[in-house]
């Protein structure tokens, strides 16, 4: 029977560069795959983008709200890419969790297997509502770790506005954003705790 995965990471983890390479391994074999990226992620544009600079063009793009089963289907029977033997999906956080179910029945119902990518926080520690649900039906959960700073094991994304810490705003900012540039860092749980004091907030406790 065909599975959801749900790959998490603190931002840096190697998500992006993950997903390219399973990709290249199931077409090396000649199997079919499809690639979704939520409209939401605008960096890269039509394409998933690895920091080590490999890409892979997305086959579709899934807006908030959108039929993302139907969607998925619709772009497979057109490309002709049947059987469909994986879809794999990019910052998978920014899906709607109805849209999660959606992948959920492609899985089960479809016999489809479907592997998600992406965060299991932001920037203020909040859960994102899609990888909530991810938590809560994917088959299978695997940590994919990467290095804070100071050499220990990363678990918080930090944004930054024009190089300095934030801890309050939108759940969502990517690159360049009406306040300032945006960027991320991933610290460890210590670091973290040490930038926000020296901001003055304290969003833990």
């Amino acid at each position: 029977m065909a599975k959801l995965h749900f790959k998490y990471g603190a931002m840096n983890s190697g998500k992006s560069d993950t997903l390219i390479k399973t990709a290249y391994n199931y077409d090396e074999r000649g199997l079919a795959t499809l690639t979704v990226k939520p409209a939401l992620d605008t960096k890269g544009e039509e394409w998933v983008v690895a920091r080590g600079g490999a890409r892979r063009r997305v086959d579709v793009l899934a807006r908030p709200g959108e039929a993302l089963r139907e969607h998925v289907h619709a772009v497979a029977d057109e490309r002709g890419l049947r059987p469909l033997h994986a879809v794999l999906v990019d910052e998978a956080q920014f899906l709607d969790p109805a849209q999660i179910d959606q992948l959920f029945r492609i899985a089960k119902q479809d016999g489809i297997s479907v592997i998600c990518y992406g965060l299991r926080t932001d920037f203020r520690t909040a859960t994102f509502p899609g990888a909530q649900r991810l938590f809560e039906l994917a088959d299978n959960v695997e940590k994919l770790p990467t290095m804070c700073r100071c050499g220990s094991q990363a678990e918080f994304n930090c944004r930054l506005v024009d190089g300095r810490y934030v801890f309050e705003g939108d759940q969502v900012a990517i690159d360049e954003a009406r306040t300032g540039t945006v960027t991320y860092v991933s610290l460890c749980g210590p670091c973290f705790m040490q930038e926000q004091a020296q901001a003055g907030i304290h969003v833990l406790g």
